[in-house]
């Protein structure tokens, strides 16, 4: 299966570093107003999902002359349209899945997108949250960061300690040590080189990666 790019509707900081996220065969999917950001880097969503409450009317009906399909869910619903459309792209078994526009803004909002990852049913999945100049994700037991020289790379242990921590490739190295959650040690940490590895034993450890060279747009 293709990977799937999901836009929410929310900050995007730059919009050239997110288009370099972009790929020719990427399933794309708007949760609602995350439409506007798809629109402006010149392309369609395959579907739109939501309660379509922030779809302008001029872009619903651009969407449906192309032939863009529109999935509304009531307004008085349980879920964010985030949520509704991350089950859609797990469901349909797309992989990676990259959330797009879900960092900054909103407090609340930016809390939910990250806390919705830490769900164990996505555990084994590849599930970041990425504008092209941050992404965030949850390392269970291993993972990769690919970057540049200097990039910041932050660890947040999430809710309990995270145990038995080791890193490769980063300037300040751990090993096989424990980070709690209401201590700053593992924040602001930096690539060595293009790629930096993180092992846990135990926890849920999550992983802030900024790219450095980026350029804010507003």
């Amino acid at each position: 299966m293709p990977r799937c790019l999901v836009f929410v509707n929310g900050h995007l900081p730059d919009r050239e570093a997110a288009r370099s996220l972009l790929r020719p065969d990427d399933f794309i999917i708007a949760a609602d107003g995350g439409t506007r950001h798809i629109l402006t880097l010149g392309l369609l969503p395959q579907i739109v999902i939501g309660d379509l409450d922030s779809l302008a009317e001029s872009d619903r009906r651009r969407l449906e002359q192309a032939g863009v399909l529109l999935r509304r869910y009531p307004a008085d619903k349980d879920e964010t349209d985030l949520e509704l459309a991350l089950k859609y792209a797990v469901e349909a078994n797309y992989r990676p899945i990259i959330i797009v526009a879900a960092l900054g803004g909103r407090l609340d909002q930016t809390l939910g997108n990250l806390s919705m990852l830490a769900d164990p049913a996505l555990a084994g999945l590849d599930v970041r949250l990425d504008d092209g100049v941050e992404q965030a994700f949850f390392v269970r037991r291993q993972a990769q960061i690919r970057g540049r020289l200097g990039d910041v790379v932050s660890l947040i242990p999430w809710g309990v300690p995270a145990v038995g921590v080791t890193t490769e490739g980063l300037r300040w190295p751990l090993s096989g040590e424990t980070l709690s959650p209401h201590k700053t040690r593992g924040i602001s940490n930096e690539l060595l080189s293009d790629t930096a590895t993180i092992r846990i034993e135990e926890g849920l450890l999550l992983c802030v990666h900024r790219r450095e060279g980026c350029r804010k747009v507003e």
